[in-house]
């Protein structure tokens, strides 16, 4: 059975092999589109952000729009870093686009590969998220990689431990955000202990390229992320609860020893209520009720 299917593999490739050999052909498709995006102003270069998102208002796809956007990205890292995409990064970034995951040696440029999927995905409006392995890359690519994206007339936003709450929420907002998964989660974390709307960071979850993926996904993800939020003083109603429970004698509870629990039976929960009653602290209702 092996023999059969590497025999088959030989003869008509592997689903990586297809897959790439797809993506080989619309990078032809962005070389053909090179000469023409080389020689527009900076101006025009920019407009094209413009008309990519009015083409995707009037119902194109991002797969439609994906080959001159591509385009456009190589052509503004060649005038604001000096960087030009190679055909492999360009692959690299169709992989991503498309959700999967892109293995890439070090010194092949990934850092430069996600500027392509990441202006692509921007340009619906709801946001990019750019996970990193920590704060330092998470600053060090905004600004740097950012670069590109504000050049063509995107908002760039970095999160950090040491944001604030308000700094965060402006982050959130911008077309393409880097941060770190752990505060990325944090954050998730925080705002479903958020009690008012105005008080949350992040909006709607979209579209997020995770660098490093078998680190974040894999090894970090090992380690729980836990929250808790402030609670309310309740030390008193803990001593009138004490001082209730010495009331209670054998007779108005069972024991359970295998499983090392106590339950009320009806008397004892009878004399609950009473004595709740009597401290104040149930003035309606049943034991039941709270």
């Amino acid at each position: 059975m092996n023999y059969i299917s590497a025999l088959c593999g030989k003869i008509f490739g592997t689903e990586n092999d297809r897959i790439i050999k797809k993506h080989q052909q619309t990078v032809a498709h962005i070389n053909d589109l090179e000469k023409d995006i080389s020689v527009l102003s900076d101006a025009g270069l920019k407009e094209k952000t413009f008309l990519f998102k009015d083409a995707l208002s009037q119902g194109r796809s991002l797969d439609d729009i994906l080959p001159e956007a591509f385009a456009v990205v190589r052509e503004a890292s060649k005038r604001t870093l000096g960087m030009r995409h190679f055909d492999v990064q360009l692959i690299g970034g169709m992989v991503l686009h498309y959700g999967m995951i892109a293995e890439m040696r070090t010194g092949e440029g990934k850092t430069l590969v996600s500027t392509l999927p990441a202006y692509l995905n921007a340009l619906t409006g709801k946001g990019v998220h750019i996970v990193t392995v920590n704060d330092y890359l998470a600053k060090r690519d905004s600004e740097w990689m950012g670069q590109i994206h504000r050049f063509l007339g995107l908002s760039v936003g970095c999160i950090d431990n040491a944001a604030s709450q308000a700094d965060k929420k402006q982050a959130y907002l911008c077309d393409i955000t880097y941060g770190t998964n752990n505060e990325y989660g944090f954050d998730y974390l925080r705002d479903n202990l958020a009690i008012r709307t105005e008080d949350l960071a992040q909006r709607q979850p979209h579209y997020a390229i995770i660098d490093e993926v078998d680190s974040i996904l894999i090894d970090e993800a090992r380690t729980p992320l836990i929250i808790s939020g402030p609670t309310d003083d309740k030390s008193d109603l803990y001593h009138a609860a004490n001082n209730i429970v010495l009331h209670f004698k054998e007779e108005h509870y069972e024991l359970d020893e295998e499983s090392k629990s106590v339950t009320l039976n009806d008397d004892g929960y009878d004399l609950a209520e009473n004595l709740l009653q009597e401290k104040g602290i149930m003035t309606s209702g049943h034991l039941y009720d709270n």
